[in-house]
């Protein structure tokens, strides 16, 4: 692709983007709310994502073969412990992500 190729693909792809982004607040501007549906979506969808994450991210994980699951148990647990002491969705990510990737990289 040439350059200008490149930079109209960025262009168009950051123009999407942003429309998307702004959308709902030119639709439902001064006040209006949305649709019911939108509201039970933008209640339920957070949990069912999170769901999912832990579905992919522990897919792969082998209890007959070593190291039988135990990284992942233990970044789970810090996870858990994490979000139930702080309450903070960032800490308990990052906490759980740097346990899981130390204990893959140094012990296991």
């Amino acid at each position: 692709m040439s350059d200008i190729n490149v930079i109209l693909m960025i262009a168009v792809i950051a123009a999407v983007t942003a429309l998307l982004r702004f959308l709902p607040f030119l639709i439902f501007k001064n006040g209006r709310t949305g649709p019911l549906f939108i509201e039970y979506l933008g209640k339920t969808l957070p949990y069912a994502i999170m769901g999912m994450l832990v579905v992919f991210c522990l897919k792969n994980v082998t209890l007959i073969s070593a190291p039988h699951g135990l990284p992942e148990l233990i970044a789970s647990a810090v996870v858990i412990g994490l979000h139930v002491w702080r309450r903070n969705t960032l800490l308990s990510i990052l906490g759980g992500t740097a346990t899981y990737m130390l204990l893959v990289q140094l012990v296991f």
